[in-house]
Parts: structure tokens; sequence; C-alpha cells
């Protein structure tokens, strides 16, 4: 299977983890972050193992060993993750470090349709409260009492996320092809009014319905994907969270699968406002951050994109290349947009 030398990785998880082989590995996400799989031993025991994607990575963007330690640390915590179980961090044995954690079950929601068979009216807004509450007790914990205060560098978080998109934006840019223009235009925006950052929070990176894991009563029972976790500005969650929460009726949406607009779950405006109350934050600023969210997204696209040209799809076959384009290009559209509209 690609992204799984299967002997020696097997080996390594009947020694570390306790898994009887054989083993049966089943990639559940794949070429858009890191890579995902379901293991299934002899005994019917199941764990999740993920690595980078295979091909051309981008620096810092997917180290196996910061994620497991993130969700090391927030295991005892009031934030829910799956439980870390292993770490290799030795590249011989599968050609990449991975990590490997318990198999939290669940539902991920991708589209509307899921949302409609998966969860009553009920079970959506139970859903989207509690995806803000949980992004509030993230936001609520004290970086070094959870032991990640060495996670990273705490103030100027906009200008580092700002320069290291926009540094990744370059270096994914496909031989031959015209440069998507708009991305620099709104890198220059933003950059020059950058809203005062409060103390440092944990931050997810890319914290969206489809990154959690739900309960069948809609709450949250995990919350999965932190390969892009850093130490700053809490309000870049909210932002970016606002940028995937389709409502009815958007013309367009973050990534062409709409959920949130399917009955029951609640409004953007409901869910700045619960966040806003569980926290005591001032949001007033928000539309700096949707706008960096929707620019944020862009650049992580390209990288996408390019990883895609180069071949690196992880399994995953559904990636159509022409719609990454057109979202690359969509998104930096709707960034200069909603930066439009900002203080001079």
């Amino acid at each position: 299977m690609e992204g799984i030398d299967q002997e020696p990785t097997s080996a390594w998880l009947a020694e570390h983890v306790g898994l009887e082989p054989p083993l049966a590995f089943e990639l559940v996400a794949g070429g858009r972050s890191n890579l995902t799989y379901k293991v299934t031993d002899a005994g019917g025991n199941t764990c999740v193992l993920r690595r980078p994607p295979t091909g051309h990575v981008l620096p810092t963007a997917h180290d196996m060993e910061r994620e497991h330690r993130i969700v090391t640390a927030l295991g005892p915590t009031a934030v829910p993750v799956a439980r870390a179980l292993g770490l290799c961090s030795d590249p011989e044995v599968n050609g990449a470090p991975f990590y490997v954690m318990e198999l939290v079950r669940g539902h991920v929601l991708r589209d509307a349709a899921s949302a409609e068979n998966e969860l009553d009216e009920a079970g959506r807004r139970r859903a989207s409260e509690s995806l803000v509450d949980v992004l509030a007790d993230l936001h609520a914990l004290d970086v070094d009492a959870v032991g990640l205060g060495g996670l990273g560098r705490r103030e100027g978080y906009l200008i580092r996320q700002l320069q290291r998109w926009h540094g990744q934006f370059d270096r994914s840019q496909p031989a031959g092809s015209e440069r998507v223009a708009v991305i620099d235009r709104v890198y220059e925006r933003l950059a020059s009014g950058i809203p005062d950052q409060g103390p440092a929070t944990i931050v997810h990176g890319d914290y969206r319905l489809d990154n959690a894991m739900l309960a069948d009563d809609g709450e949250v029972a995990a919350v999965l994907d932190w390969e892009i976790c850093a130490l700053g500005d809490p309000l870049a969650d909210l932002g970016l969270l606002m940028v995937y929460w389709a409502e009815p009726g958007d013309a367009t949406t973050a990534l062409g699968s709409a959920p949130t607009a399917v009955r029951g779950f609640a409004s953007r405006a409901e869910l700045r406002d619960r966040y806003a109350r569980r926290t005591g934050r001032n949001v007033d600023d928000l539309d700096y951050y949707v706008a960096f969210g929707y620019w944020k997204l862009a650049c992580i696209l390209q990288g996408v994109l390019f990883r895609y040209l180069g071949g690196a799809t992880g399994g995953d076959r559904t990636g159509d290349i022409e719609l990454f384009a057109h979202q690359v290009q969509a998104l930096a559209e709707a960034a200069e947009q909603a930066a439009a509209g900002l203080p001079a």
C-alpha cells in the first residue's frame, strides 16, 4: 500500500503497540494533508497511524514528533483528542516518521449528505455548539501548565503566519504555471494592518467541522489533524472556522462541500457570539481574521495542487487538479474581497 511498508511497520506496531500480526492497513484520508490509516490486527484490535504525505513535502508542515507531542499533552485536558499510543521517529521503518493513536469512533461530516444522514437537526445544533465550546476550552488552556510552552514563539503570530504561508506559496509554483497574483496583493494588505495580539494560546490552525469526530448526539468526541498547531492569536482559529462554515444561500464555499448549510446547524453569527460569550474576547476585528483565513487556505491548497501535479496523491484518487486550481483562485479573490472592507 502506498505510504506503508507493511512488513517493518507491522513489526514495529507489534513490538511497541502490542498489535497481533498480520495487520491490515486502510487509508482513511490522503493526499491533502498527513496520511491517516486505520490499522486492524488479527484479533480485531484497531488503531490509527499518521504519517507525512509521500513525495514533495513543504518544510515544517508535516512534523510527526511535534504532532504526537501536541496530542499527548492535550490528552489529560478538557479538549477531546485521540489517545496517543506510540511514536516512531526512525524513517528506516516506514520511509518517514509516524505516530499511532487510538481509534475514536463516531462521525466525520464532510458534505451535506453525511450531515443529513448521520445527525438529526438537534444533533447538528449540538455539533455547532460543541465545536465552539471545545475551541473556547482549547484557547483557555495554560500553555505552560499543559507542557506546550516551548512549542514555538508566542508573539507576532500573524506576521509569522503570513510570511510562512507566502513563502510556501512561492515554493509551490508548478513550472510554467501562471502565478495567482492576488495572493501577493492580499499578503501586502494583511501585513500592513495586523491587529494587536493578546496573550498567546494554543491555535489549532485548521479548525473546522470535518476535523472533528462527532458522537451520535453531535458532541465533539475528538479534535483531529493537529499538524499546523502553534502558539499565537486565538482569533485566527475563529476566523478560519467562519471561512469553512457555509450557510444556506452562500454563492461559494471554501472547499466545495457544505455540510453546515444543512438545516439545524447554527449560523456564523451564532458561532461568533457564542465564542465571545464563552471566552470574553473582543471579536470586533474578526473580519481581518476571516480575510486571513481565506488567504491562508488558498496558500495551503496551492501546496496540495503542487503535490498532486508531482504525483503525490497518497492513495487519494478523488483529487481534481482543475478544481484545486479553481479553488486557489476563488479563495484568493474571496480574501481580497474580505480585506477590502478592513480599515486602512
